[in-house]
């Protein structure tokens, strides 16, 4: 029998009753928070929860510490583990969380201490979170708060409230079948992720080892000997938001472009054609640059690079222009703090490999060679990289279709 079935099974026909969460918990609290600015009460070794650290999953450390005097001279107190926690106040309102060792809290966390006589706190966590969007919406004020009022008033399933035995025994194999999702999913999170890692290690080593050359086979050009800034215009009325790059449009780390939200209204824009080579130019360390596969226009915080040699096969100079050792050194000659710039002059002195740069014919087999190498580590890395939170995605959805399922409890037959 499948484990859906089983569980079909396992709450066919049983009774279900709604109740607040006052009614299956010891206590429930809040915290406080010691007085800022106050040294001594800080840099303890007591946990101090916030509601930024609650992120539906289990808590089991803190990023501040206060020391006893702060404990003392605040509302903040200790809670046992395995409380379930929901965040109460702003952008966080509505998350969930365990902790998993004692700590003490600020105040927009309402600590639920859970009767286990009564509730699996796992089975707890997991209602509740099913309830986000509507905890959400709830919320009052600038800031959107709930109060503990609200959250004592929350209304939780429970099925056979008259046999704990048999209600437990139901909560802990729904909480089995729930966690194993949410571990299946952490699994493939690390495992995608280790992956990503070490294959953009190994693309790294590759590009450095692939542009890396003897002396003799090797001449170096300046970029502006053999490419030039854009030259040509095109008009507003000929770019829609695919052919229209603006720089908040370019991807960082070499990651290409998406369509742009928003396109020009008048005028003319600088042209690229396909084959140039986009360079975001604010902020050049987050490494913004886009080859070209067709035509269209973009603006000045954007530069576009057209190549002029044929002697140099413009994908070449595009993962030349990818490295990171190019980034590195556009970011020394930058102009501004807040929103540094490229240094446009600057740019087009980097100097650039050309292989067997006396032999045309040698030296374009060679960056085509080069090329066909980098290409597949990138299609390799971008697929990796986009296909991440596509499969994280994949598996929180799959999660909540089986928490709904679950947790939508039939309803008992009743007698003619």
């Amino acid at each position: 029998m499948s484990e859906l079935g089983f569980m079909e099974k396992l709450l066919d026909g049983v009774e279900v009753k709604k109740i607040s969460l006052a009614e299956i918990a010891v206590k429930i609290s809040s915290g406080g928070t010691p007085r800022a600015g106050v040294a001594e009460y800080y840099g303890g070794d007591i946990p101090w929860l916030r509601t930024q650290e609650v992120v539906f999953g289990d808590i089991f450390d803190t990023g501040v510490k206060i020391t006893t005097k702060g404990l003392d001279s605040s509302s903040a107190k200790w809670i046992p583990e395995n409380c379930v926690i929901v965040a109460m106040y702003g952008a966080t309102v509505g998350r969930v969380g365990i902790n998993k060792i004692p700590m003490t809290t600020n105040q927009a966390c309402a600590n639920i201490q859970v009767d286990e006589n009564v509730a699996n706190y796992r089975y707890v966590f997991h209602l509740i979170s099913s309830q986000y969007e509507y905890i959400k919406s709830l919320g009052t004020g600038p800031q959107t708060n709930i109060n503990a009022g609200i959250v004592k008033n929350l209304k939780i399933s429970i099925p056979c409230p008259n046999n704990p035995e048999k209600s437990l025994a139901i909560q802990a194999e729904i909480v089995r079948m729930l966690d194993t999702f949410t571990e299946l999913t952490t699994e493939l999170t690390t495992e995608l992720t280790t992956e990503l890692t070490a294959r953009k290690k190994q693309y790294n080593y590759y590009r450095d080892q692939l542009l890396s050359f003897e002396e003799g086979e090797v001449e170096w050009k300046a970029l502006g000997d053999i490419a030039e800034y854009s030259k040509f215009r095109i008009s507003y009325a000929e770019v829609d938001s695919s052919t229209y790059v603006g720089v908040e449009s370019l991807l960082q780390n070499r990651a290409g472009k998406i369509d742009s939200v928003r396109t020009p209204e008048s005028g003319n824009c600088t042209q690229y054609c396909v084959d140039d080579i986009l360079i975001g130019n604010i902020r050049p360390y987050l490494k913004k640059i886009w080859y070209a596969d067709r035509t269209g226009g973009t603006n000045g915080d954007v530069l576009v690079i057209h190549p002029t040699d044929t002697s140099v096969n413009p994908r070449y100079l595009y993962q030349v222009l990818a490295d990171d050792k190019f980034f590195e050194y556009n970011m020394q000659y930058v102009k501004g703090a807040k929103m540094p710039r490229g240094n446009k002059p600057k740019i087009m002195e980097y100097l650039v490999p050309i292989p067997f740069a006396s032999n045309t014919e040698k030296s374009l087999v060679e960056q085509g060679r080069i090329v066909s190498i980098l290409d597949k580590f990138d299609a390799l890395t971008n697929s990796i990289t986009e296909g991440l939170p596509w499969e994280i995605e994949l598996r929180q959805k799959q999660y909540e279709y089986y928490r709904d399922l679950l947790l939508s409890f039939p309803k008992p037959e009743v007698a003619a």
